[in-house]
């Protein structure tokens, strides 16, 4: 099973050119550093309330990205509130990215591919070799936001992510979006850090657009 980050480094790909959807840096790092807090929360490693965050088991998990991020949080018993926690976690969010994708390249899911735009800057590609993984994830969405199937913490999660990276858009049709609305709201509601991604992935971007306009 992929983790969190891996995943949403997954659904950032477009299949077909192997580059990264166009998003901000800043708001990729909140959702990236939101990833993995929600992976620890189903590892039962942290636990929240509407406001902070506590450490309820520092145990590593074997995992580069999520025991780091873990690290970071502090010692069993340690509290921070869960919006500083993503900002926290966000420093280091391209690093994880990295390791995201060497990981999805170890597992035969994604080729490294270099190349050249107009033969001077160098780019990266990321072609999906083995695409059964990226459509089983796009095929769980679709089935969760078209359906009133109830969901599994796990599905929960995804939801909040691509939702807080206007993902969904990816997923569906225009018209199956405008239906599923409420029901992305629905289910945003069930997980606090996703809630919190969400609104910390909005400020960001909208504090962007502000700074672009009166530059």
């Amino acid at each position: 099973m992929l983790s969190f980050p891996e995943e949403i480094v997954l659904l950032l790909l477009d299949e077909t050119t192997g580059e990264f959807v166009p998003m901000p840096e800043a708001v990729f790092a909140v959702v990236m550093s939101g990833a993995a807090l929600m992976d620890l929360a189903l590892h039962n490693r942290i636990d929240t309330d509407l406001e902070k965050m506590t450490v309820v088991d520092s145990t590593p998990l074997g995992d580069d990205i999520l025991d780091e991020v873990l690290a970071g949080l502090g010692k069993k018993g340690a509290t921070l509130g869960i919006i500083d926690a993503l900002y926290d976690g966000a420093v280091n969010a391209e690093e994880y990215r990295a390791r995201a994708l060497r990981r999805l390249i170890a597992r035969g899911i994604l080729k490294e591919q270099n190349g050249r735009h107009l033969w001077v800057f160098h780019t990266r590609r990321y072609p999906v070799l083995d695409g059964s993984e990226q459509r089983e994830v796009r095929t769980r969405l679709r089935q969760l936001l078209l359906t009133d199937e109830i969901p599994d913490p796990r599905d929960v999660v995804l939801v909040c992510l691509i939702d807080a990276c206007a993902l969904a858009g990816f997923v569906l049709s225009a018209a199956e979006l405008d239906a599923a609305a409420p029901r992305v709201e629905q289910l945003r509601k069930m997980d606090l850090i996703g809630q919190a991604v969400t609104k910390a992935a909005s400020e960001t971007e909208a504090i962007i657009k502000f700074a672009a306009t009166t530059m």
